[in-house]
């Protein structure tokens, strides 16, 4: 059977057009060429790996929403027996219905898309008698384009009044951002406005009569990804940028924010690389929440609606980002992450590691044809799909994950700790032609002596092996491979006191913060700093709270908070509470950055430096330093500008020399480029003195 599937959409345009994804019959973004990689006759060994698993240093704990898929009312195969027990093979637990921009489209009362081409038995009770099949939960996306909050409400009343599905989760429209306001238009939107402030205002009109049915229903609102287009750019009239808008005007009235990540890639071995973006991305979007979504913003969750790679879809890159993006993702507090898609149809063919690569971002294959060729039988499993079998076998619903990492950027490492003192270590190898030999390493835990259970997917399986192989401190990875190495603990853990609440800051400076959590009598309590790949101690105390001290200004720090029993038996980590320290309160010099204009990929920022001591400042040099390699100056004015490493200063010009005892200022700015997430410098040092950052 053949499926004949529309186009999703056409082209997303930044600054300049930019790929985007697409379905059936549509050119995938790359040529075939660029795909093309020879493995060689056989796999060469590389140099040693050395891992780092510390399970003190504790990240979000594993949602049962976790690993989800979109569905599609396109696809004639949404619902079958065959695709929903494939998925539930999967550990597949969310399900996104009706299918991206269709969701702006669709009418669920008469299953019908104008504009767009719905199969037949793709209805919404057919797609939750998929869902129940499944074992998963839903995620739905609301009508918000061509739709209305009273249709909104009835579907709500439809599925958990009448049919009593208990949908929990609902989007308030798709990439309405893609509504034409800010120049490219592939999402449908009927609204008087294309705004921000007029996607605001109606997402709380749908809050509002969506909970008037069912006040359990949790409302999501879609925000842009930072370093994703259209992210921080304005429109024509807007005071401020679509994050800045929706949040402030609807933030007390949603339950959780919507991304979707595509982020942009040139080849195999660039998208692999992306994940790493992930921290950064999600460390954006909190502070974004915490500044304009009023009250309780950490209430909010995020939820990753939609994401694949464009590079090598339905083969070994495509799993191995997979299976590396929901990991950084769900350990960074994500309670969602939903791959695009279940089925899509075949695009450019290419060959990529010896393995024929359709093009197609569907995760099962459509058995659909392009120029290049047809692809196998309908249902037939891509690598994707095994990676997020893998997943589903490494993180269950309520292990925590901890954080390991390794010394070598082709090999990255995930680790979870479950409830029956197990370790579970993911490995990824994004070597094509080389295997690995990892050293593991390991805080907090001592594995047993035996050899453990390991799993592994490598290039061109169609299973996921198991058994034991290896010793606990001691790996083999595959070329192009994804492992799970499970470990039993070296004597039973015993009965572990209970696990510390997750502390709360405060009286935060530029040195020190204070960190407080529920204590209970009897037990000692250690924090602990996460130091990338290790813990420091940095306080013991018999009760529930504790100042740390001697911190640097401007910086990032995650701890955790361990508990003790009276013979020493420590109890699992608290979840992960980061904490941004500021600058000096009082200071000689004052800086004040603005980002004036920015395109998504580059900046304009202006710097307003200011002398706040008792004698004029003669000739001086303004330092600081971006948070990452990806962030480069492009050039600037008022000062003489340079940038070495990933520091930078501006040393005064001839006309600006003198800042005047008092409050003398002098203005520079520059144009920075940036090619991941843009976090801005905190910290900023004139003649060598750090300044105060003013808001």
């Amino acid at each position: 059977m053949r499926l004949t599937i529309p186009p999703r959409r056409a082209t997303q345009p930044g600054r300049a057009t930019q790929p985007r994804r697409t379905a059936a019959g549509a050119a995938v973004l790359l040529a075939a060429a660029a795909l093309v990689t020879t493995s060689g006759p056989a796999a060469q060994a590389a140099a040693g790996v050395q891992v780092t698993v510390n399970a003190r240093a504790a990240l979000a704990t594993v949602p049962a929403t976790g690993l989800g898929i979109n569905d599609a009312v396109w696809d004639p195969a949404l619902g079958s027996t065959a695709t929903s027990d494939l998925l539930g093979a999967a550990g597949v637990q969310m399900m996104r219905y009706p299918g991206g921009s269709y969701g702006d489209i669709y009418h669920w009362r008469d299953n019908t898309a104008p504009g767009g081409s719905v199969a037949p038995n793709t209805d919404f009770d057919t797609f939750m008698g998929s869902v129940r099949r499944v074992g998963a939960q839903p995620i739905i996306i609301a009508n918000y384009g061509t739709g209305s909050p009273a249709e909104a409400a009835d579907w709500v009343r439809y599925a958990n009044v009448t049919k009593g599905y208990g949908a929990r989760y609902w989007e308030i429209g798709n990439e309405i951002y893609g509504n034409g306001h800010y120049g490219a238009n592939w999402e449908a939107d009927n609204h008087p406005a294309k705004t921000p402030v007029e996607y605001a205002d109606n997402v709380v009109a749908y809050a509002d009569a969506m909970k008037a049915v069912d006040p359990s229903v949790k409302i999501g609102a879609v925000l842009t990804t930072p370093a994703n287009w259209p992210d921080a750019v304005l429109g024509g009239g807007d005071q401020a940028n679509w994050n800045q808008t929706v949040l402030s005007i609807a933030g007390s009235k949603i339950d959780f924010v919507v991304l979707h990540w595509y982020p942009p890639q040139s080849s195999a071995a660039d998208v692999l690389t992306k994940p790493g973006l992930l921290p950064d991305t999600i460390y954006l979007i909190r502070q974004q929440l915490a500044r304009y979504a009023g009250p309780n913003a950490a209430r909010l969750g995020i939820a990753v609606t939609e994401t694949s790679s464009s590079v090598a879809p339905n083969t070994q890159p495509g799993a191995l980002f997979l299976a590396d993006a929901y990991s950084g993702l769900l350990e960074n507090g994500v309670f969602t992450v939903d791959w695009w898609n279940v089925h899509n149809g075949a695009g450019t063919v290419s060959t990529v590691e010896g393995q024929t690569d359709y093009g197609d971002w569907g995760m099962l294959s459509s058995a659909t044809c392009s120029a290049g060729g047809c692809e196998p039988a309908l249902n037939t499993p891509f690598a994707p799909y095994y990676a997020l079998s893998m997943m589903s076998t490494f993180a269950r619903p309520g292990d925590q994950f901890v954080r390991a990492s390794s010394n070598q950027p082709l090999v990255s490492a995930h680790a979870v700790r479950r409830g029956n003192g197990d370790l579970a270590v993911l490995l990824v190898n994004k070597d094509p032609a080389s295997t690995r030999q990892v050293t593991l390493d390991y805080a907090g835990f001592t594995p047993a002596a035996t050899a453990p259970k390991v799993y592994s997917f490598s290039t061109g399986a169609t299973s996921i092996s198991s058994g034991a192989a290896g010793t606990a401190t001691s790996q083999t990875l595959p070329p192009y491979s994804l492992t799970t190495v499970l470990l039993h603990p070296g004597a039973p853990a015993g009965a572990l006191p209970a696990t510390p609440g997750q502390p709360a800051a405060s009286a935060v400076t530029d040195r020190s913060a204070t960190l407080s959590w529920p204590a209970v009598p009897g037990l000692s309590y250690a924090v602990y700093r996460q130091t990338g790949a290790g813990s420091e101690l940095l306080a013991q105390t018999p009760g529930g709270s504790a100042t740390v001290r001697g911190l640097s200004p401007g910086t990032r720090y995650v701890f955790n908070v361990v508990a003790a029993d009276p013979a020493g038996a420590e109890s699992w980590a608290s979840a992960p509470l980061e904490v941004t320290t500021g600058t000096p309160p009082k200071s000689s010099c004052a800086v004040h950055l603005t980002d004036v204009n920015d395109w998504g990929s580059g900046f304009v920022g202006s710097i307003d430096i200011t002398n706040k001591g008792t004698a004029p400042v003669d000739g001086w040099t303004l330092t600081f330093t971006w948070g990452s390699s990806l962030q480069q100056l492009a050039g600037g004015w008022n000062g003489t500008w340079a940038q070495s490493g990933n520091t930078v200063t501006v040393t005064n010009a001839d006309f600006n020399t003198t800042l005047a005892a008092g409050g003398g200022t002098a203005n520079v700015g520059f144009v920075g480029n940036y090619g991941g997430p843009n976090v801005l410098p905190l910290v900023f040092s004139l003649n060598g003195t750090i300044c105060t950052a003013t808001g």
